[in-house]
């Protein structure tokens, strides 16, 4: 079954696409791009936020329910969206002259990459077999991104 793009499994694949693009312009920029460095660091905190948000509200809850595999599965995905929150606050709170910010935008790059993998490779897999509704979780997902974004998330 070819996978439609409002379907939940799809959006969050796109969303990881557009944040791996981003850290990508982010680490093109040179040292003395700070302006451009503190609007792509935005960019991504927003975006991770925003991500990580309808995944832990809408998404998870729904995979949760496959079985003791998803549970757990759900659970390290959890603690990674902690550990991410973290750094996003963060670099959230600092400017790109102080020192260790461009270290710790790599490090959250890291960590969004091994999670990205982790959910794509096992967890998205796991909710296509699912008898989960991915279009209907998908069409919650997108409204409460947007009612998100406009209360300034």
């Amino acid at each position: 079954m070819k996978a439609k793009s409002n379907d939940a499994v799809s959006m969050l694949t796109s969303e990881h696409r557009e944040v791996a693009d981003l850290f990508e312009q982010y680490e093109a920029l040179g040292d003395r791009a700070k302006a451009g460095k503190k609007r792509l660091a935005d960019q991504i905190c927003t975006a991770l936020t925003l991500h990580a948000m309808v995944e832990e509200e809408i998404f998870y809850p729904a995979v949760r329910e496959a079985g003791k595999e998803a549970e757990e599965m759900v659970d390290e995905a959890v603690v990674e969206h902690a550990s991410a929150k973290d750094l996003i606050a963060q670099i959230q709170e600092m400017d790109p002259e102080d020192e260790l910010y461009d270290a710790k935008v790599k490090v959250l790059s890291e960590q969004i990459e091994h999670h990205v993998q982790e959910e794509e490779k096992d967890m998205f897999p796991l909710a296509r077999k699912g008898k989960l509704d991915l279009e209907a979780l998908g069409a919650e997902m997108a409204m409460r991104k947007e009612e998100l974004a406009a209360a300034g998330v």
